[in-house]
């Protein structure tokens, strides 16, 4: 596509945010700005001058990128960044921060001041002084996700033109109606430096390309969506939009959603429930990756997010029965594209990986270097398990999800093995609408597309479905999972938590599972 085509699709109620080239600089540091590296080391030095007893300094990057398009229309262009430096301190136990982006070595030392000032302010509310957990110190560590391909060095006409290539390949199938697809970008690039002694460069990259397709009846009684929920955001460049592949799997999208307009409504009623990964994740993410935040058990998260009812710990931990003894759920900074994966938190702990659940039992909670005390006794481990994160140079650390994962069966069962085995079920893709209370006790989640399992086969497609349980129970309800080749990766790009809120993006990993017995309503609004 030239460039004069691409202005002619964009001419008519496009939504285009123009930045100039010279502030998109793809990496940390401006022209005119001091050193970042001498920013990060001259805010810990200026917060020990003025009486932290620790500090920690993020100089921070982070830039965004996002191409929508409806049929042949480019609906957005949207690139931004955001650039500054925030610090955190100790004073008498309690913490302060501040941040700035006047990158100035004047502006440093005055935001060290005022973060000081804020933590003895603090000290008037201190229920209990912070203590941290050990950690080694990393002098000259750096970090980088493993990608190919430079998503910001792509030109935007290349996207647009695959983009453009995706929906039509989609609108050709008969009954499809209206096809939008997108692809969003976002990299960090951020350097922390601490009064321990570590200095730490790392950059990462995410990628989520979305494809929607919507069907409309021949007599324009009704319409249906279907979306590429089972391709998630991963942690991965451009080389991800290729393997993808849209333009070849947009038929089959628009297909489904046209088949969904003629589907058989569900029966409420108890079924034996088949959940692909790209459902289960979020059932995970919900039911099992909030619940066994720390801070969310102690009460922290009580007025935005709710609690949890893995509480108190000393009542859970290493007793509460959540699942099956084949259930394991591991939590993994580690895992290659996942979008937790570091190489060191923000609080400058290595990336690590432990078990939640064991043998069906809970065994552990996420934790930063603030928490570990407050389990130690009752897990012993005294060291922090890297879960602290801000997602801007503006916000302020704290707790939050690792990639939380369910692993595969021993046995190397199928997605066909399982519903072979299946008597009276439903078999459901991708993920849908959801709700959760506030101590991630009961629940409701839909999906995507939904099959009918009679006798060990799939008889047609339902429509209408959402399941509902408590927790404990759904869990217990697990009995069959899929082996290795069924494991798949979910990824959510924007998990909120905190307030000021914050977004934080995590992935779930996971094989198809069965669970018996599981209620089921009808979401539909015509009679069954």
């Amino acid at each position: 596509m030239q460039r004069r085509e691409f202005l002619k699709y964009t001419s008519a109620g496009v939504a285009l945010t123009v930045v100039a080239p010279e502030v998109l600089v793809g990496a940390i540091g401006r022209s005119g700005d001091a050193d970042p590296r001498a920013i990060a080391l001259a805010a810990i030095d200026a917060a020990r001058a003025a009486g932290a007893s620790y500090a920690d300094a993020r100089v921070a990057s982070v830039r965004t990128q996002l191409v929508s398009a409806r049929e042949q229309r480019v609906q957005e262009v949207n690139a931004s960044e955001t650039f500054g430096f925030g610090v955190r301190v100790l004073v008498d136990g309690c913490w302060g921060f501040a941040a700035s982006n006047v990158m100035t070595l004047d502006e440093v030392a005055r935001v060290a001041r005022l973060a000081v000032a804020q933590a003895r302010a603090n000290r008037a509310t201190r229920v209990r002084p912070v203590e941290l957990a050990p950690v080694q110190a990393f002098p000259d560590a750096k970090w980088r996700s493993p990608i190919e391909i430079d998503p910001f060095d792509v030109p935007i006409e290349e996207k647009v033109e695959l983009l453009f290539r995706a929906n039509e390949a989609a609108m050709k199938v008969p009954g499809a109606r209206f096809a939008n697809s997108s692809m969003f970008f976002h990299t960090e690039h951020v350097i922390l430096a601490t009064t321990e002694g570590s200095v730490i460069e790392q950059t990462l990259y995410r990628t989520l390309p979305s494809l929607s397709v919507t069907a409309v009846a021949p007599d324009r009684s009704g319409f249906a969506t279907r979306n590429s929920s089972e391709v998630p955001a991963l942690q991965a460049g451009y080389e991800y939009i290729h393997e993808v592949d849209f333009v070849a799997t947009a038929p089959k999208l628009a297909e489904d959603a046209v088949a969904i307009l003629s589907a058989k409504p569900v029966q409420p009623g108890t079924y034996d429930l088949v959940l692909h990964p790209s459902n289960l994740f979020l059932t995970i993410h919900e039911s099992i990756g909030h619940t066994t935040e720390l801070d969310r058990a102690m009460g922290y998260e009580a007025n935005y997010a709710g609690t949890s009812f893995l509480a108190p710990p000393e009542n859970v931990l290493g007793k509460f029965r959540f699942g099956p003894e084949f259930m394991q759920i591991r939590a993994d900074r580690t895992q290659p594209r996942a979008l937790a994966t570091t190489g060191w938190d923000h609080e400058g702990v290595p990336a690590q990986e432990w078990e939640i659940i064991k043998d069906g039992i809970f065994v552990n909670y996420q934790t930063t270097r603030e928490q570990a005390s407050w389990i130690a006794d009752l897990t012993g481990i005294h060291h922090s398990l890297g879960c602290s994160y801000a997602q801007s140079w503006a916000d302020v650390p704290f707790q939050r999800m690792p990639n939380v994962n369910l692993l595969p069966g021993k046995e190397d069962l199928s997605i066909d093995d399982i519903i072979a085995d299946t008597e009276d079920g439903i078999y459901i893709m991708g993920r849908g609408s959801y709700s959760i209370d506030q101590q991630r006790y009961n629940f409701q989640f839909g999906g995507q597309v939904f099959y009918e399992i009679k006798k060990g086969k799939i008889t047609g497609m339902l429509k209408d479905v959402a399941y509902q349980s408590r927790t404990p129970d759904f869990w217990n309800a697990l009995d069959a999972l899929g082996g290795p080749r069924t494991y798949h990766l979910g990824g959510t790009p924007s998990d909120g938590k905190g307030q000021p809120g914050q977004s934080n993006a995590v992935t779930h990993g996971c094989p198809v599972a069965r669970f018996r017995k599981i209620p089921v309503i009808n979401t539909g609004r015509a009679a069954v």
